[in-house]
């Protein structure tokens, strides 16, 4: 399986992404911003960082890169598509996912290690997790915190769409302790978390992190 790693100007955590793609047993593959070619990969991570210095607001200039483009078709195909920290806001911005990531509660950047519940399976990057587990992963974000109207808030709840929940304390104020949240499809899913920082107990708090790479291997097998 070949997983895309996309590099905005600006992004940080685009290296770490791939080694979790390759500690999954998966081929990364590296995907630039300018880009129109996704190079025939079968998934996509939109990985952490900085892109265009978070100008406008965090991930507003990388959801009109020329890269998502190809990204929002992908998507539309059901390919599968990752968006972690400022890849979760990029994906919110590009209109994949529905809701805001805001200034964090107090206005204070976060970054510890966090606990992180698992509310849906349901997913290409869950399906090899279990309802309730917990994950310890690092978290490092300014604008963090989850925001949608309410009807929205209720209808990710109903169609079991929340995908994480923070434990152990909401550390940025997010509605209904929301970490992560995945597309009407489960094909889509974006986190503030950083799973790719916890593969190895050497390098990271846990290896907790892998399971999301391991799980979209999974669902590649079982759709072939």
């Amino acid at each position: 399986m070949r997983i895309g790693v996309i590099t905005f100007p600006g992004t940080l955590d685009d290296v770490d992404a791939a080694r979790a793609v390759r500690y999954a047993g998966a081929e990364p593959v590296a995907l630039w911003h300018a880009d129109h070619d996704l190079k025939g990969v079968d998934a996509i991570v939109v990985p952490g960082g900085f892109s265009y210095g978070d100008y406008l607001r965090a991930g507003a200039i990388a959801s009109i890169a020329p890269i998502m483009t190809e990204v929002v078709a992908a998507a539309g195909r059901g390919t599968p598509v990752l968006g972690i920290c400022n890849g979760f806001q990029i994906l919110c911005e590009a209109g994949l996912l529905p809701g805001a990531l805001v200034r964090n509660a107090g206005l204070h950047f976060v970054c510890r290690d966090q606990l992180l519940r698992v509310e849906s399976t349901a997913t290409a990057w869950t399906g090899g997790l279990r309802v309730g587990q917990e994950l310890l992963v690092p978290l490092k974000s300014g604008e963090g915190r989850f925001v949608a109207d309410a009807a929205t808030v209720a209808q990710l709840e109903a169609e079991n769409r929340v995908v994480f929940t923070y434990a152990g304390g909401n550390p940025n104020g997010a509605l209904a302790d929301i970490a992560g949240i995945a597309s009407a499809d489960g094909r889509v899913v974006g986190l503030m978390p950083h799973p790719e920082h916890a593969i190895d107990p050497l390098t990271g708090p846990s290896a907790d992190g892998l399971g999301l790479f391991t799980s979209v291997l999974q669902a590649a097998v079982s759709a072939a």
